[in-house]
């Protein structure tokens, strides 16, 4: 059997669905339907990195920073470190629930976790320019307070009058540490939990120390670029929708179900996916295909199993399509 090398990025509802609570056996629930999608993977002799998400989980670690603070006096910490909180609880999650997957299915393999910090640009423009929304919403007097004692910076919500989220930079990541211990482990066929929520962001100084970033890395342009450097040969996205569309919810909507590297670039150039949810997924498929990656997978969390749904991106059309 010919091994291949993937990196499944969960996302979407894939540990959360949008219209739940998010208490732990809502997640458990979430994980353990999604894990089973990946068993086929296995048995069709791939190894695998699976790379997770982490909006909600953190967002909540950051509001309980809030209530402890001022309730109890406690500590806030930095968001490296609720970056690093979120990947240990998560990524336990998915490898506990993960070993119990692989004894119902009778599969022997060691799942681990590695709690990864991904290295970003300090002078990345998105440092003077954060955009990325964080914790919970503020009123103006609140945000107002925080951001004279703290220093912090809010922007108003669009759909919440009157509230203010504060926001983060949100740069592109540059590498992956540890990179080659994740490649060797998975080569071996451990199944390797790596780079969770984007990973931690760190960036190296000029003493060549590794010093936290106040910052958040999107998970599916970190996810790419992971895959790229173990030298994947398919990186899949699951996330909350079976394909991607051309002309989402309008008249004339249409599955992509085939694509190829230089029609994906285009409807990606013509607006065609929105910049908060799908234009970033795009954006790190194609990144993963134009540095040599065979295959990119967007597809629903819990239909990846059933090879009738998901779109797939290659550098050009597949003849022998799956």
């Amino acid at each position: 059997m010919n091994r291949k090398l993937a990196v499944v990025a969960l996302g979407g509802n894939a540990l959360l669905r949008g219209d739940q609570l998010g208490t732990i056996d809502e997640q458990e629930e979430n994980t353990a339907l999604t894990l089973e999608n990946l068993v086929f993977l296995i048995n069709e002799g791939y190894d695998l990195v699976i790379t997770h998400g982490n909006g909600p989980q953190v967002g909540n670690i950051l509001m309980r920073n809030d209530a402890g603070e001022q309730l109890y006096g406690i500590a806030q910490m930095p968001i490296d470190i609720c970056v690093a909180d979120s990947q240990g609880g998560i990524g336990y999650m998915i490898e506990r629930i993960f070993r119990n997957v692989l004894n119902k299915h009778k599969i022997e393999k060691n799942v681990v976790c590695l709690v990864t910090q991904v290295l970003v640009d300090i002078n990345d423009q998105a440092f003077t320019d954060p955009q990325k929304r964080v914790g919970k919403i503020y009123s103006e007097q609140q945000a107002d307070q925080l951001a004279a004692d703290k220093g912090w910076l809010f922007r108003e919500e669009v759909k919440t009058a009157g509230g203010y989220r504060r926001v983060v930079p949100s740069p592109a990541p540059s590498d992956v540490m540890n990179v080659s211990i994740i490649r060797d482990l998975a080569m071996k066929g451990n199944i390797v939990i790596a780079a969770g929520g984007g990973g931690v962001p760190v960036y190296i100084d000029n003493k060549n120390d590794v010093r936290p970033a106040e910052a958040v890395i999107d998970k599916d342009l970190a996810s790419s670029l992971l895959a790229t450097r173990i030298g994947a040969d398919e990186f899949y996205i699951l996330t909350d929708v079976p394909y991607i569309y051309i002309n989402f919810n309008k008249p004339d909507q249409e599955i992509k179900e085939f694509l190829n590297y230089s029609d994906t670039l285009k409807y990606l150039n013509e607006g065609q996916f929105s910049k908060g949810s799908m234009a970033p997924k795009i954006e790190a498929c194609l990144n993963f295909i134009k540095n040599g990656g065979k295959m990119s997978v967007i597809t629903e969390a819990f239909k990846l199993a059933d090879k009738k749904y998901g779109s797939k991106i290659t550098m050009e059309y597949e003849d022998d399509r799956r």
